[in-house]
């Protein structure tokens, strides 16, 4: 099919919404922690509302989008996360929050199981693993740069004389004392214009590749008696659970530990996180050209290891690099994980996929376990539970047997041809 370069770019743009929407909690869960007067534990919960989401709604989006098509899986994608952020602008409380974060997770989970199969057809099947990278470049962009947009909100709203007519509007509609609030006035905007977008756009004819399809019935049956589909989905299991683990509590731990103020240097780290791992995919890219997937898992997982520990046992110095560098490691990860399993499983790959991905509600559970653990000998104990889960991961460059490897070039003349 024709290249639809408008379609490609509406994508990318989506990529950017999705990491930008998701993304922000880590930043701001300190000032939710101190505007609700929260314990660690129930902070927890922020988090787990909305990457539970993923774990139920996955599965059951990837079965409307064969029903209903995509472009109105999309519409209602992004009424859900308009929803969901103008609900939670509107009645700024802790139970209304969770709910929030539920609806918008949601909407995200949809939008997830949409767009890479339309990026297919939309940017043709030569250019869909360039896209896919240049997708990924998108996503990463929005998570680094959200955290700064909260800063910015946080320094300019209710700060006296507003610099411009968007901050004098937010000093009329915002709490003075949660200010970061502003950020889901941010959200439903930007989920309506995506509404508005995607309502006038004519999307191309997507017919899905059988490694796309979900089969709920004999696919099911199948998988389940492959023990590596509970293994590798352990594995994303794992990873999410890692990546928001650090994302959500390294900014808390700045503030408790070294007194690093939230909603400046702390959302830089976690901007930089975001941003680094982003860079780390790139470089990966070109690992994985040269070295078997399994040895590139292990030593960018034995990085992220010894970079949350640096984070969590060094001076405060240390912590605000290392932190962002564990970002750098764990960047192969995802990918590395989701090609040996589908390379371990030879068949019913669309279903499986579905199964990887409702591996995602890791995100909500280890948030979770590490702000309840944190109630019982706080904060940097708790987050020692990630070694448990790159633990994990690391065993998976060791026992992964799959049925094909990845391709590596023999010389460097053929890595750049």
């Amino acid at each position: 099919m024709k290249s639809n370069t408008f379609i490609v770019i509406l994508i990318f743009l989506i990529f950017f919404v999705i990491s930008f929407l998701s993304n922000i909690l880590g930043p701001i869960i300190p000032d939710i922690v101190s505007g609700f007067d929260l314990s660690i534990g129930l902070a927890g919960f922020l988090p787990f509302a909305f990457f539970v989401a993923y774990g139920v709604a996955s599965i059951p989006s990837g079965i409307l989008v064969e029903k209903y098509r995509e472009k109105k899986v999309l519409l209602w994608a992004f009424m859900m996360a308009f929803g969901g952020a103008l609900l939670f602008a509107l009645v700024p409380t802790f139970t209304v929050a969770l709910v929030s974060l539920f609806i918008i997770g949601i909407g995200m989970a949809m939008l997830q199981v949409v767009i890479n199969p339309l990026l297919r057809v939309a940017g043709g099947e030569a250019n869909f693993a360039f896209n896919s990278v240049m997708a990924q470049l998108f996503f990463g962009g929005a998570s680094f740069l959200s955290p700064m947009l909260y800063s910015y909100l946080v320094l300019n709203v209710h700060a006296g004389t507003a610099p411009n007519a968007f901050i004098s509007t937010l000093n009329q509609i915002v709490p003075a004392d949660l200010k970061w609030v502003s950020l889901y006035w941010v959200f439903a905007v930007v989920a309506f214009l995506m509404v508005v977008v995607v309502r006038f756009v004519k999307f191309p004819e997507v017919e899905l590749k059988e490694d796309e399809k979900i089969d709920t019935e004999n696919a099911f049956k199948d998988l389940l008696k492959n023990r590596y589909v509970f293994l590798f989905f352990i594995g994303i299991f794992c990873y999410v659970g890692t990546e928001q683990g650090i994302a959500n509590w390294t900014s808390k731990f700045l503030q408790t530990y070294h007194n690093i103020d939230p909603a400046t240097e702390g959302a830089s780290v976690i901007s930089y996180f975001w941003g680094l791992l982003t860079i780390g995919c790139v470089l990966g890219l070109v690992l994985l050209k040269i070295f078997d997937s399994r040895r590139v898992l292990i030593l960018f997982t034995v990085g992220a290891i010894v970079s949350v520990l640096v984070g969590l046992f060094g001076p405060v110095q240390a912590a605000l690099y290392a932190f962002p560098l564990s970002g750098f490691c764990a960047s192969v990860m995802w990918s590395i994980i989701v090609s040996l399993a589908l390379n371990s499983v030879p068949y019913h790959h669309g279903t499986f996929s579905g199964i990887l991905c409702s591996g995602i509600a890791g995100g909500a559970v280890v948030p979770l376990i590490i702000g309840g653990l944190a109630e019982l000998v706080g904060l940097r104990l708790a987050m020692l539970f990630l070694m448990i889960t790159l633990g994990y991961i690391l065993s998976i460059g060791l026992w992964a047997k799959p049925l094909v490897t990845n391709a590596t070039v023999k010389s460097w003349k053929e890595l750049f041809a």
